[in-house]
């Protein structure tokens, strides 16, 4: 089995996808030269948020994921953020390839809670990398499956997501509610006569019945 070598050169947003995505761009290496006709790649992003620093303002937003700051050296563990493929087309000796970093906004995913409450910085991320490489060998072709561990690391500029986030959803969040709760909030802003959902949480907020 060959040795791969992966490096996450840049991490940016796409502006015109259909849903939010950052794109990472990727530089793979197989040194022993060998033709590649195909790799069917699958990589898993975890965040490792152990691997820096945060501001009060951060530790009182990130209670909810990981309790009082004096617990977080049992509780501020690595989360997987994502799961992704893309398919690298053939090369010899090193590629660069696109690899799609489909993003969400819904409060109910941690890689989203956690984004959205870090305020500045950089996010360490840890790319782990598996999948099937498909080679032209000399009897046609051969298959053998990338190293589990094959893996690299970045530095996400948490400005990259936020930024994104704000040109797909310009000075707005989402909240995902049950039926019933929503049905509750409509009723209540029917009977108050409010005008948006804006101003009914603001009431709610204060405490008005």
């Amino acid at each position: 089995m060959s040795a791969y070598a992966f490096e996450v050169l840049d991490v940016a947003a796409e502006p015109y996808a259909v849903v939010p995505q950052l794109t990472a761009r990727l530089r793979i290496t197989e040194p022993a030269g060998r033709r590649i006709h195909a790799i069917a790649l699958r990589c898993q992003i975890r965040v490792e948020p152990q691997r820096r620093r945060y501001d009060d303002t951060e530790q009182l937003a990130l209670r909810g994921l990981f309790g009082e700051p004096a617990r977080w050296g049992d509780t501020l563990k690595p989360f997987q953020w994502m799961q992704t493929n893309t398919t690298v087309q053939g090369f010899t000796g090193a590629t660069e390839v696109d690899l799609p970093l489909p993003c969400t906004y819904d409060l109910d995913v941690i890689g989203t809670r956690y984004l959205h409450a870090v305020g500045a910085g950089d996010i360490p991320l840890d790319f782990l990398f598996s999948g099937t490489v498909f080679l032209r060998g000399d009897s046609g072709f051969e298959v053998e499956q990338v190293p589990w561990v094959c893996e690299a690391q970045y530095a996400l500029p948490v400005s990259v997501w936020h930024d994104m986030m704000a040109s797909y959803f310009p000075n707005s969040g989402w909240l995902r509610v049950s039926s019933d709760v929503l049905g509750e909030l409509t009723a209540y802003r029917t009977r108050h006569d409010l005008i948006s959902w804006d101003e009914t949480l603001r009431r709610l907020l204060r405490g008005e019945p």
